[in-house]
This record gives C-alpha cells, structure tokens and sequence, in this order.
C-alpha cells in the first residue's frame, strides 16, 4: 500500500515572533533557520520582506537551507491597484527565495469590516496577486485567513476564494484558524467538505491554540485530507500560540494511525534531534523550557510514585508511550516523600553508583528523604541536592566548605545596602569572606567567590559557576513559617542544577540551597577534598 507524502512547514521566524516578549535578529534567524534545515523540514518561513529592517536584511542575505525551502511572507495586493504596481508585493518577488506565502482573506465578514471591499473585488485581489508571483516563477501558498470561520458563515464564498487562488496556479491553499476557536471534529468535517473541491494534495492546515487543540486540529485535518502541516517550534506563536511541530513531528512518525498512511521528507533518524532543538529555541530566546511538554520536555518521562518505577524497571512500555531516546529525550526518576526503594536505586544507577539493593544504606536514603520532605523539602526539583544527600550518607563525599559563620546586614539610608560574612575552616585555616551584593543571597554568593582567591584549589572550579534562579516559597502561614529556597546553577558546559534549602529563616534557606550549589560544582568537578583535623 503506497502512503501519502506529507509537508512540513515552520512558521517560527514570522508567527512565532509575534509571541509577546519575542524579539528575532537577524543572527537568532539564521541559527533557527539552519537548525530547521538540519532536521529535514520541508519550508521555513522567514518573515516579511519589506515589513521591517530585521526581515529585509535577513532575505537579502538569506540562509543556504539545502532542499529545505526559504519561504517569504506577505499580503494580498491592495485594492484598487494593480499586482505589478504595488509597492509591498515587489519585496517579496525580489526576495532571495523561490517559494512565498501569502495570506489573504476568506471570511466575507472580514472582507466587509477589515478591507471595507466588497467581495467580488477580494476575490479579484486574490486572482491577481496569485497571478503575478506565478508569472515570476514563485511556488505560491494561499495561506486562507480566517477560514474556518469564514466556511462556517458563509462556505460558498470561503471555498470561492480557495478555487480562485487554485485556478491560477496555487500550490498549496493553507486553511487558518486564525483565531484558535475551532474545534477537531469541526476541523475534520470541514477539511473532508473542502477536499472534494481542492485536492488534498494542496491543502495545508495552521491551527492556533487558543482552545489547546492546535496539535489535534493539524492532526484532524490531516487525517481528513490536507497534506502540508504549519506550526512553529515548542508551539510558539501570538496570544496561546501556535500548533507545536516538536508533538506534531514525532506523532506522524511514532504512532502507527499516520506511520500507516504518510511518509515525510524528515528522516526518522533526526527524530532524536528534536530534544535539542526545542531547547535550542528557549536558549536563543533566554526562556525557561516548558518541563512538562509532550515528547521534549525535561518531564515528559518523569517517575515519581514508587509502583511506577518499578513498573518502568520491568517494562517501559508500562508508564512511557515511546523510547525518550527516539526524541533526544531521557527518563528521570524522581525522589519524594512517594518513593520507593525502586526510586532510590534507579537514581543512584543514573549516577553510576553501584549499590545491592538489599544493602540497608538504600532504605537509610529512602527514610533520610521522606523525613526531610516531612519538614519542607522536596527533592523532586532539586536533584543535585538529593546527589549530594545520597552520596554523604553513602560516605562518597568529601568535605568541601566547612562553615565556621555567617552573617548578613541589610541597612537603608538612602538606599537598601547588603552585605556578608562568612567564615570557613579550609585545611586547618579561617577563611574570612566579605562581600556586598542587591540582596542577602546575592552578596553571599559575592563574598565566598570574590574572597576565595586566598583557596587556589577551590576558587578556580568557580570560575565560570552562575546561578541563574532563585525562587522563594512560604510553606505555611504565621510568623514561624517556613521557607523553602530552590537556585538553578550552572557553568560553562551549558547544563544547569537544582539545589534546595529550607528553615524558618530566609537567610538560612537560602544560604544552605547556594552551599549545595557550589559543593556540587566542586563535587561534580572531582575538587580535592577539604583537610581538617576531625
């Protein structure tokens, strides 16, 4: 049985950049761009040349994409003017590029409110402008805005304009639903209706979020007939954003309703790119990764409760729908107050620890972590604080900073001033650091870097050390509540991690979880161990 070949087209560098608080330059494109072409997708749509200075010089020096194709986007010609006359479609002709999408409206209450044209003349817009890029030897995509809506409102005129646009040449005729309010099982008998107009062969879907359903209405619509996908990376886009390629991609691939029936360009074996690629974006973009999306995420094969580990050990197939591997992706095993001996172990192995597991200093752990989380912590976001907890109460691990004291003065005058002390006992010596910083965690973490010049063997290993977050919580309520502190860390090998404080004081939380962070750099760096006479 021969299969249908299906499309995939990005729309992160135009649609996603309308995302609030997203801002591409020219550099962030190409990197994004080439990271697509990397994977195998079949279009990258760049932006609008013309529109800004940021699309205009990103054309004019456009990205060799290979076989991936270099998309412009644009408008339809404006009324009352002539195709080869107006000024905003000679930018995308002369684009460095061979394919363009233009968007162009299908909803006869647009076409009244929006352009205040009647529709015959939308129609000729739409006739013209489709004429003009395929005289100039363009690929042409119809991206039909509003479609949806425009079909439930009035479904002679919305197929109209697709069979304008598809007599004159159009290679695909993308249905939007621009606003996100369609429903699956709409978008489904929708698609299957128009594809008995238009060949499903030329017809895309671009679904937006707004009701969560973007991945199954791409999915829908495949199934019903289209065959070209637009969506953008991690799903972003304006207001919820957009359909998500990095769920859509290895769902067509993995799961055997659409690995019956389709094949795409994208080879199976840049699946495990994925992973990198959802990340990649969030680094340009100075974004935390969304932990809990589907295939990519940092908890998409997450195990907390202890009866799931163990099932996972027998069988993954049990809790985890493919191999994390296939996608770039990696299980992890959670530690809490839920775990099970299964838990203990199987994180231990992650950290090449070797360890019978009937050895009582797995049950030690296990009752070492349920009493802390009784008192406030929780290990399950603070993983490099469960590695430093398990290893000392394996006896693997050397004393590093030995705190003697620590204070920390907050004073206003005509402005909040903050510094620390903190005394160490390194080696039989008191080393005394001072420093200053914008808050109590701040200037500790100032005076022990900044001051430990004095340690050779400890200040080199912090270096390139960042922390990068620093989150409060209040457990409970009352003057006496306790605090948990969670910092995020990393350095120059990209990776980051989590480490934990808790008390009734603030300062206390804050300065244990940045203790376990820099005993954790040196830990995970093999530094010598700190010597002092017991």
């Amino acid at each position: 049985m021969s299969k249908d070949k299906l499309y995939i087209f990005d729309t992160t560098l135009r649609d996603g950049a309308q995302t609030e608080g997203v801002d591409f330059s020219v550099s962030d494109k190409n990197k994004i761009a080439k990271i697509l072409a990397k994977i195998g997708v079949d279009y990258v749509e760049g932006g609008w040349p013309g529109a800004n200075p940021i699309d205009t010089e990103f054309f004019d020096k456009s990205p060799d994409l290979g076989s991936t194709k270099f998309t412009a986007f644009g408008m339809t010609k404006r009324n009352g003017m002539s195709a080869d006359n107006d000024p905003s479609l000679s930018p995308l002709v002369n684009a460095n590029c061979k394919t363009v999408c233009v968007v162009g409206k299908t909803w006869d209450f647009q076409v009244k409110t929006a352009l205040g044209i009647k529709n015959e003349d939308n129609l000729n817009n739409i006739k013209e402008t489709v004429k003009h890029f395929v005289k100039n030897k363009k690929e042409f995509l119809f991206d039909a805005e509003h479609f949806f809506d425009g079909y439930k409102n009035n479904p002679k005129y919305a197929l109209t304009c697709l069979k304008q646009a598809y007599d004159e040449g159009a290679r695909w005729l993308v249905l939007c639903d621009t606003n996100g309010g369609t429903l699956p099982n709409e978008v489904a008998d929708i698609v299957h209706s128009v594809s008995k107009i238009i060949p499903g062969k030329n017809l895309g879907i671009h679904a937006h979020n707004d009701t969560e359903n973007a991945v199954s209405n791409s999915l829908a619509a495949v199934l019903a007939g289209a065959r070209q996908i637009q969506g953008t990376i991690n799903g972003l886009g304006e207001r919820c954003g957009n359909a998500n390629l990095m769920s859509i991609i290895p769902t067509l691939f993995l799961k055997k309703t659409f690995n019956d029936k389709f094949i795409l360009n994208i080879k199976k074996d840049k699946l495990a790119s994925l992973t990198e690629c959802s990340r990649f974006l969030d680094e340009v973009l100075n974004r935390k990764p969304n932990k809990n999306m589907a295939y990519v995420g940092a908890s998409a094969f997450s195990h907390k409760g202890g009866l799931h580990v163990s099932a996972v050990k027998k069988d993954p197939k049990t809790y985890e729908h493919i191999d994390p591997k296939l996608v770039g992706n990696h299980r992890n095993i959670i530690v809490s107050n839920q775990s099970g001996r299964s838990n203990i172990l199987s994180r231990l192995e992650n950290y090449g620890v070797k360890i019978d597991s009937k050895d009582p200093k797995v049950q030690k752990i296990l009752d070492e972590v349920k009493g802390r989380e009784f008192s406030g912590y929780s290990y399950d976001g603070a993983d490099a604080s469960f590695e430093l907890l398990a290893n000392k109460l394996l006896g693997k691990l050397p004393e590093y900073l030995k705190v003697k004291s620590y204070s920390v003065n907050v004073q206003k005058s005509q402005e909040i001033k903050t510094t620390a002390e903190v005394t160490f006992l390194i080696d039989g010596s008191e080393i005394k650091c001072i420093g200053s910083g914008n808050g109590p965690v701040n200037a500790l973490d100032n005076a022990i870097r900044s001051n430990f010049k004095r340690v050779e063997k400890y200040y080199k290993y912090f270096s390139d050390l960042k922390l990068l977050d620093y989150k409060v919580r209040i457990l409970n309520t009352g003057t006496g509540a306790t605090t948990r502190v969670l910092i995020e860390s990393t350095d120059k090998t990209g990776k980051s991690w989590f480490t934990i404080g808790v008390s009734q004081n603030i300062i206390e939380a804050s300065f244990k979880a940045l203790i376990d962070s820099l005993e954790y750099k040196l830990f995970k760096e093999k530094a010598p161990a700190n010597i002092n006479e017991k």
